[in-house]
């Protein structure tokens, strides 16, 4: 059953991401009209803002799954319950001191931000940072629930969940932008949708799982050990989004909400572009934590890192190729007018990211064995340098020098983090990137033979009927290309299997 979850679990993260992405490709231009630049770079610089208040999590819910996937895997039942009390208890409390954060915030947005906004905008960010500041109260506490559902890898219902979410939340957005309400509106719905997903979890934990919350004596001890494993992916998660909202931060300070928008929808394209790999390497912590905790074989565990890696390639290299020979096209078409210096932005956080997407099953294995410490170490240094030199940058050069400083910082955290899952992780990186290197022949010789194609054929690439034309040659093109030049059998098959669920389903193939 585990593995059919696991399996349904990847699957169902791509039909999530699939729906989000089709929904964001459609529904984002539209709202990006709707809303106008300046109150969509308003919105965003606020999420920015909220955005490090959760941080407050302190790394708790990774903790949640990795130890009930120890105590399930040790047959230890009274301890995950006392350990969801105690649980519950903590993050009731970070909730609080998360609202008097927000507050303070709150009382103080005209001295961080007055110099930049306008008296309207500088209103209308204070209402949204309340709404907000409310949301992540409330969601503190209740998150226990989903890290719990994770734990227990029941991924089918929480990924219908988020589907029913997504599709519903995107209709009534639409619908009150055509009545004219705006960030404001979205926030509130955003809130609604947040707290029935939040109580649902909690009904199914209960009546479903059927867990119970035991709130006994503190164990200090557990709670200690706890704190150790969760410190070091708060570290983590305080550089990332030093990485992902300062930016907005600092621009919105001293460039104001136009220049945030423009940052904001390159940083959108990149999380989209993240999700594609994390949907796969998002499902592997209980399994991961399992294998540790039996004691498993590196090479069980570096065979594994290969072949996640070895899938993931086969997506994101096709994303990064697409955009690399249509993405300014894309989002002049996409975006609008305004926003041109995002496709060199969002260049520049593919490229970055890129190792970090191949390998991002590495993070999950350290989590596993409880083994981030250098890795959160590393990138408090590097962080910390990137937002030293995103300031000047964009002083000078706007978003764009803030994302060159960013995505640098970025290129050099993850050469650091090869030599140490090769010399200290036990991973075989060597092999790893024999794999890719030898996987990469069918989209470097498609990206250039793009790149020559649109430079040398007199296409109006600005026209949509163009620009879907010439984007479906080019997927045509590179999915053979992939299928015999990069794939092995496994993957093949791994790809085929659904298609041919697919093709007995509607009855065009026979059994």
């Amino acid at each position: 059953m585990a593995v059919n979850q696991l399996k349904a679990g990847a699957v169902l993260n791509y039909a999530v991401l699939g729906i989000n992405n089709i929904l964001g490709l459609l529904y984002m231009p539209y709202m990006l009209r709707m809303m106008g630049q300046s109150e969509y770079g308003l919105y965003s610089l606020v999420a920015s803002v909220i955005a490090y208040l959760t941080i407050m999590d302190f790394g708790f819910g990774n903790a949640i799954i990795r130890y009930t996937a120890k105590f399930r895997a040790e047959g230890k039942l009274q301890e995950q319950y006392s350990m969801f009390g105690m649980f519950l208890l903590l993050y009731i409390g970070i909730g609080v001191v998360a609202f008097i954060a927000g507050l303070g915030l709150y009382f103080n947005v005209e001295t961080l931000f007055g110099n930049t906004m306008t008296s309207y905008e500088l209103g209308r960010a204070k209402i949204l940072l309340l709404i907000m500041v409310f949301n992540l109260a409330v969601t503190f506490p209740m998150s226990i629930f989903g890290s719990i559902i994770t734990a227990y890898e029941d991924f089918v219902f929480q990924k219908v969940v988020q589907i029913v979410r997504i599709l519903l939340n995107t209709a009534v957005m639409i619908c009150l932008l055509e009545l004219g309400y705006k960030a404001i509106a979205m926030v509130v719905v955003q809130t609604l949708f947040n707290l029935a997903t939040l109580f649902i979890n909690y009904f199914y934990c209960k009546y479903k799982i059927k867990i119970k919350l035991i709130f006994g004596k503190f164990k200090w001890g557990f709670l200690k050990e706890v704190a150790v494993y969760s410190f070091w992916i708060f570290l983590n998660a305080i550089m990332d989004r030093i990485y992902w909202s300062t930016g907005q931060f600092v621009l919105g300070a001293v460039a104001g909400t136009a220049a945030v928008a423009v940052f904001a929808v390159a940083v959108q394209l990149e999380h989209m572009y993240t999700s594609f790999s994390t949907a796969i390497s998002g499902v592997f912590l209980p399994r991961i934590t399992a294998l540790v905790t039996k004691q498993k074989s590196d090479k069980e565990i570096s065979d594994l890192f290969i072949k996640t890696g070895r899938i993931q390639y086969i997506i994101i290299s096709f994303i990064l190729c697409a955009f690399i020979v249509f993405g300014r096209q894309f989002i002049r078409l996409w975006a609008g007018e305004g926003y041109e210096d995002t496709y060199a932005i969002s260049l520049m956080f593919f490229i970055a990211t890129f190792v970090a997407l191949i390998q991002n099953l590495g993070i999950t294995i350290l989590m596993a064995r409880n083994e981030m410490k250098f890795r959160s170490l590393l990138y408090v240094i590097v962080a910390v340098s990137s937002l030293a030199l995103s300031i000047p940058a964009a002083m000078f050069w706007g978003g764009i020098g803030c994302a060159a400083a960013t995505s640098f910082a970025i290129v050099i955290q993850h050469i650091i983090m090869n030599v140490y899952y090769q010399r200290r992780q036990r991973i075989n990186i060597l092999h790893f990137w024999r794999e890719i290197v030898k996987m990469s022949v069918a989209p470097a010789i498609l990206c250039l033979a793009g790149l020559l194609l649109l430079q040398t054929i007199d296409i109006d690439m600005l026209r949509p009927g163009n620009f879907i034309i010439a984007a479906a040659i080019f997927t045509i093109a590179y999915l053979p290309c992939a299928w015999f030049l990069s794939m092995n059998r496994y993957e093949r098959n791994l790809f085929a299997e659904p298609m041919n669920r697919v093709l007995l389903a509607v009855g065009l193939k026979r059994k």
